[in-house]
C-alpha cells in the first residue's frame, strides 16, 4: 500500500514538473534554445497582427533585430491587417525588413501568388519572399507530394517576374519530412527557414539551413506579449552575403 502510495505521489510530482515547464515555457519563461550572439550575431523576429502595435524605433535599438519578416498574406485574398504598417514602420526604423505568405492547401498557387503581388511592394533593399510552409493552422486537406509540387512550383512560377530572387521556405520538421525530405530538386531553388524550438541546428556553413526559428515566446522591449526570435546560421557576419539583394547591415 505504501509502495503503490509512493508511486502515485511520484507520478503525481512528475506531472507537476511537466506542467510547470510547460506553463513556463508558454509565458516565456523558460527557453530551450536561447543562442548567444557571440554565436549567432544576426539575429532578428518574424511578426503579424498578433504582436499589435509595435514600436520599430525601440525594437530597431536593440542588438539581437538585425532583421524582421512580417506576414503579408495567406491564401488567396486574406492582408495582415498590420502588414502595411509594420511594413513602412520598419523601413523607417532601419530594420532590414521581408515579407512572408502563410500557404493554404486549399487554394491554388497563382491565385495565392496574385495575392502577394497586390500586397507586397516591391523595394530595393529588402529580404528574398519567404513562404510559410506548415500542416498549423492550415485547412484539413493534406495534398500528395505531387499536388503540392505542382501549387508552390505555380505559386513561385507567377511572383517570380516581381520577385526573381531566390525564395526562403519556413517549414516545420513535419512539413520538411512529409514533402521536402529527399525531394528538394523537385521544388524551386530555396533558403531554408528551418523551426527548431527545443534543440539547436548545428552546422558549421549555410549548407542545410539559413534562419532558425529557436523561440515562439521571445520577450523585446517595444512589443507587448511573445514573439517570434530568429537567427542567420552562423558562418554568416551580415545580411548581404546570404542573401545579395540586401545591402550591408
Amino acid at each position: 500500500m505504501r509502495r503503490l502510495a509512493r508511486s502515485t505521489i511520484g507520478a503525481t510530482a512528475v506531472l507537476v514538473v511537466a506542467f510547470a515547464a510547460y506553463f513556463a515555457y508558454d509565458f516565456g519563461m523558460l527557453r530551450f534554445n536561447n543562442p548567444s550572439l557571440g554565436s549567432y550575431p544576426i539575429q532578428g523576429i518574424d511578426v503579424s497582427h498578433h504582436q499589435g502595435d509595435i514600436d520599430w524605433k525601440v525594437v530597431a535599438a536593440q542588438p539581437n533585430v538585425r532583421f524582421a519578416f512580417m506576414k503579408a498574406t495567406e491564401g488567396g485574398d486574406h492582408r495582415d491587417s498590420k502588414f502595411s504598417d509594420n511594413w513602412q514602420r520598419a523601413g523607417d526604423a532601419g530594420v532590414v525588413r521581408g515579407a512572408y505568405h502563410f500557404f493554404t492547401f486549399c487554394r491554388p498557387g497563382k491565385d495565392q501568388a496574385q495575392n502577394v503581388l497586390a500586397t507586397v511592394p516591391k523595394e530595393q533593399g529588402t529580404l528574398p519572399i519567404a513562404v510559410d510552409l506548415e500542416f498549423v493552422g492550415n485547412c484539413n486537406k493534406i495534398p500528395t507530394l505531387e499536388e503540392m509540387v505542382a501549387e508552390v512550383n505555380a505559386f513561385f512560377s507567377e511572383l517570380k517576374g516581381t520577385f526573381p530572387e531566390k525564395p526562403i521556405f519556413y517549414v516545420t520538421q513535419e512539413f520538411f519530412d512529409q514533402y521536402l525530405k529527399g525531394n528538394e530538386s523537385r521544388f524551386p531553388e530555396h533558403y531554408l527557414w528551418l523551426r527548431s524550438v527545443f534543440r539547436e541546428p548545428k552546422q558549421a556553413a549555410c549548407s542545410r539551413w539559413s534562419i532558425w526559428q529557436f523561440a515562439d515566446n521571445g520577450t523585446l522591449d517595444g512589443i507587448q506579449g511573445p514573439v517570434d526570435l530568429n537567427a542567420l546560421c552562423p558562418s554568416e557576419a551580415g545580411l548581404a552575403h546570404l542573401f545579395p539583394a540586401v545591402a550591408a547591415n
